[in-house]
């Protein structure tokens, strides 16, 4: 599998596994000025920004652990951003979920995991 498979491979993992445990994906692959939201979802009465982190193998640490101070910083700003521009939200209850999957080699999912408010947004 090349890059962009596995990344395709985990974003369609993702999804699945957010609806299943109940959360409504509204949309994926946000572009914006900042960057990119992987999926915009809601949970009960909270907005989620979901960033979908996939690897295979296990060099270089598990998928959460790529997540640089730069990279929640820049979250942050493109869930600010969102919000900013989606007026309905400014008094709306929001957070950054993280979902880490672990690909075998053929593209199997060895590990998929929901890790709620893993990126502080104060």
């Amino acid at each position: 599998m090349n890059y962009a498979d596995v990344g395709q491979r985990g974003e369609e993992i993702a999804r699945k596994l957010l609806r299943k445990r109940g959360y409504r994906i509204l949309e994926t692959n946000v572009r914006g000025h900042f960057g990119e939201i992987d999926i915009v979802a809601r949970q009960q009465r909270c907005h989620v920004f979901v960033e979908v982190r996939t690897k295979t193998g296990d060099s270089f640490g598990t998928p959460e652990e790529s997540i640089t101070q730069h990279k929640k910083h820049k979250l942050v700003t493109c869930a600010l951003a969102y919000v900013a521009s989606h007026p309905e939200l400014h008094e709306a209850e929001w957070r950054i979920d993280v979902v880490a999957i672990e690909l075998d080699e053929n593209g199997r999912q060895v590990r998929a995991e929901i890790i709620e408010s893993a990126v502080p947004t104060d």
